[in-house]
């Protein structure tokens, strides 16, 4: 791991203690209120780059983690390593965390989020038809629903003023995201979905057992259908927070309805890691789905050091 990904990491594993700063050769524009309620959950950030292209760029989203119940807008781990040196415009964006509101309300957030960024496209030098979403943990779990969930109308939500434009995305980054909430915990993970102290049950309401509806819906594999977006999973086989057996079952789901997905493993790896190989298979699968690039995204398990 080089000294640059280990910074990269410490920004995303450890809590921001003050706004991020914007690499060198972008600007950043706080603050933008994507449903209008004022409210500092329902706003994000962009990062843009300090050049005007002669096109416009495609935009990486990133939705932060936290359990749904931490986390925040202002800490955007890898993204800036991912913008290409310019290549992409960035988005970092808060959502509403489950002590404020349960299930769906985080899925109408972000894509309330998505609505925005579309529909202020041209003001900010992006391009609306081509915006790829990045997640880990909580927020891998949030791409990944976005990936999905394309016109399903309790899902879609009615915030925000731009509820004409489609929250469709062209392709998914979901790093150790929860994709089956009903087989979620259990053998090798601390988490306990039957809890109703525990994360889960805090985001629907309840614990899973008792809200098996709830639980459906608010599942990735529930959802999938042949028309969903592109995937890129990564997983540690030594996830003890949310279990591997999570991203092969979603693998394994979207696979099996036609659409594309790739899974990295991360071997050893635990619920957060990274290395330079990584990052450079998450650049490549940006490459191929924003920018129309012939490259073949391996999927052989990648060796994460201790």
């Amino acid at each position: 791991m080089t000294l640059s990904l280990r910074s990269l990491l410490a920004a995303l594993l450890l809590p921001a203690a003050a706004p991020a700063q914007a690499p060198a050769g972008f600007r950043l524009v706080e603050n933008l209120d994507y449903v209008g309620a004022a409210n500092p959950r329902q706003m994000l950030n962009l990062i843009l780059p300090d050049t005007v292209a002669p096109k416009p760029r495609p935009l990486v989203v990133y939705i932060h983690g936290g359990g749904w119940e931490g986390g925040n807008k202002e800490n955007p781990g890898m993204l800036f390593a991912l913008l290409g040196g310019g290549a992409y415009a960035g988005a970092s964006l808060n959502y509403r965390l489950s002590a404020e509101a349960i299930w769906p309300a985080q899925i109408h957030d972000v894509k309330a989020a998505i609505r925005w960024l579309r529909a202020h496209a041209n003001e900010y030098g992006i391009d609306p038809e081509r915006i790829a979403v990045f997640g880990i943990s909580a927020g891998g779990h949030l791409v990944s629903m976005l990936g999905v969930s394309q016109g399903i109308p309790d899902l879609e939500g009615t915030l925000g003023a731009h509820t004409g434009q489609s929250s469709r995305v062209s392709c998914v980054i979901d790093f150790c995201g929860p994709s089956n909430f009903l087989t979620f915990g259990g053998k090798g993970s601390i988490i306990d979905p039957d809890n109703p102290a525990d994360v889960p049950a805090r985001l629907i309401g309840g614990p899973v057992k008792d809200r098996p509806e709830a639980a459906r819906s608010v599942s990735p594999v529930t959802h999938v259908s042949k028309d969903d977006a592109p995937f890129l999973i990564i997983h540690g086989d030594r996830d003890t927070i949310v279990p591997y057996a999570q991203a092969t079952e979603f693998d394994a789901a979207l696979g099996a309805a036609g659409v594309s997905s790739t899974l990295i493993t991360g071997t050893g790896g635990p619920h957060v890691f990274g290395t330079a190989t990584l990052l450079r298979r998450m650049r490549d699968f940006l490459d191929r789905h924003l920018a129309d690039k012939i490259v073949e995204i391996p999927e052989a398990a990648i060796p994460v050091p201790e």
